[in-house]
């Protein structure tokens, strides 16, 4: 298993605020080391997560706050 797998399995998960809430639309965030952010779809835990840098982590919650995601 390599460095990042090992620290996804072993991340403390947490459900985002901006998620729907009904279920249907939830994501979870975790913090990595050297300040990155994973994100994961919360129904498929096992399934694959997005890794950010803190500039690209940045640059996506700023385009959420702005509804650039529709």
């Amino acid at each position: 298993m390599d460095d990042v797998t090992q620290e996804l399995t072993e991340a403390q998960w947490r459900t985002s605020t901006l998620s729907g809430g009904d279920g249907s639309n939830c994501v979870e965030v975790a913090e990595l080391s050297g300040r990155r952010r994973a994100v994961r779809d919360s129904k498929d835990r096992g399934g694959p997560a997005l890794v950010f840098t803190p500039g690209e982590w940045a640059a996506f919650v700023g385009g959420v706050k702005n509804g650039e995601f529709g």
